[in-house]
């Protein structure tokens, strides 16, 4: 079992900055990538920025050039930090935990909202 926590969240103006954090405990030697999805009102839940535990990342075009994910290994923690935030990046962000090929766990969700 992995169980994640997720902090940093809340509201800002369009332009704006905010990091998100992700505490990672439990079983964690089982996780081989993390990543934060978000859903939006009415909307389906999306990929926004994936890491592997070798560094390699991955971000959806909607974010590429204004968010960063990164993972310190030492606090078993994965950040992403949103600049240039728009209100179409309002939405729930979660984070979650690969197991083997399979996003298998998700925290409880922290929510963002950008205003115009």
């Amino acid at each position: 079992q992995v169980q994640l926590v997720e902090s940093g969240g809340g509201l800002v103006q369009a332009g704006g900055s905010l990091r998100l954090s992700c505490v990672a405990s439990g079983s964690i030697f089982s996780i081989n990538a993390m990543a934060w999805f978000r859903r939006a009102p009415g909307k389906e839940r999306e990929s926004v920025a994936e890491i592997t535990d070798d560094g390699s990342t991955n971000y959806a075009d909607s974010v590429k050039g204004r968010f960063t994910i990164s993972w310190d290994n030492a606090k078993n923690t994965v950040y992403l930090q949103m600049n240039a935030l728009k209100p179409e990046d309002t939405a729930v962000y979660y984070c979650s935990a690969r197991i083997v090929r399979t996003w298998q766990y998700f925290g409880q969700g922290a929510q963002v909202t950008v205003s115009s």
